[in-house]
């Protein structure tokens, strides 16, 4: 039985030191081990995971997230009231030859994040800006003590 490879096998690529035997693929190599075609099988199984910073002020939830290499287009972000999902695929550029790689740690690929929310959030209000490979976003939080009155309509 494997087990569940961490975060960092998965961003890096590498194997547990005790992944054994049992761990081969049906490509006939060792998982992170390139099969006859030059692909790397696992990355085809698992997606990467965002690294995420989530805090809150008085009125508002801020999710910070750094999607450099990201195009808008290959980027979603799921609200509702009570979690958040950033989905997305950041594309690699052919340009050098794999036997040419010293070191490889960037991640490439397809990658998401759910992050459940401490307090329930105005979906409508929310906003995101990225800037310089950072994604922020602004979540309102619902205001329960906000009360208003309602007007009667007379038939």
């Amino acid at each position: 039985m494997s087990l569940k490879r961490s975060f960092f096998e998965r961003l890096t690529g590498s194997i547990s030191a005790h992944d054994d035997e049992d761990s081969t693929t049906t490509d006939k190599g060792l998982k992170g081990t390139p099969n006859a075609n030059g692909n790397r099988p696992w990355l085809d199984e698992e997606e990467g995971e965002l690294a995420v910073d989530v805090y809150q002020t008085p009125s508002e939830i801020v999710i910070r997230t750094m999607i450099s290499g990201v195009k808008p287009e290959d980027l979603t972000i799921s609200i509702t009231r009570e979690m958040v999902t950033i989905k997305g695929h950041r594309e690699s550029t052919r340009e050098i030859n794999d036997d040419d790689y010293f070191q490889r740690e960037l991640y490439w690929g397809g990658f998401s994040r759910t992050i459940l929310l401490p307090a329930e959030v105005e979906v409508e209000e929310a906003e995101a800006i990225e800037k310089h490979g950072l994604l922020t976003i602004r979540l309102p939080k619902i205001d329960r003590e906000k009360t208003s009155n309602l007007k009667i309509k007379s038939l």
